[in-house]
């Protein structure tokens, strides 16, 4: 028996809404522990893949930025604070949701969530820094701060 489907269209890389970057990913076997549970070092992989789709999104390739600029630019995470709330399962669908809190000088500040529906699962503080091509300190260039913030 064969049934019509309407496919959905969802950008790979998430969207942003009112300045706010949302990802959606399925949680799968191999993101989870003996229990069932989401081993608690995954989180950080869907957090990077939602930092790197909010860069997708505003228009910033970040092999371009590392190659073209005279000394070349790079993110790198500095810092990070995670708060686990409460897990999430395998087969569950969860949105990472990330959001600029600063960006300027040499570095840039991102609040990150993972939630399942209305559920808080994970709350995170990423601090990066902003590094040339050989991993020093370098401001941020303005133009691009400002796509951080809008």
């Amino acid at each position: 028996m064969t049934s019509a489907t309407t496919p959905i269209t969802v950008s790979l890389a998430g969207e942003i809404i009112d300045g706010t970057h949302h990802l959606t990913q399925r949680v799968y076997y191999e993101d989870t522990d003996f229990s069932g549970a989401v081993y608690h070092a995954r989180y950080l992989h869907f957090m990077e893949r939602a930092r790197t789709d909010y860069l997708r999104c505003l228009g910033v390739a970040q092999s371009t930025l590392f190659e073209t600029s005279d000394e070349g630019l790079a993110f790198m995470v500095h810092r990070m604070e995670i708060d686990f709330k409460a897990p999430a399962r395998m087969d569950d669908v969860v949105s990472v949701v990330t959001r600029t809190e600063k960006a300027g000088g040499a570095k840039m500040i991102l609040q990150q969530e993972i939630r399942r529906a209305d559920q808080l699962l994970i709350a995170a503080k990423v601090v990066i820094a902003v590094v040339n091509r050989n991993g020093r300190p370098r401001r941020l260039p303005d133009d691009l701060a400002r796509q951080f913030l809008t």
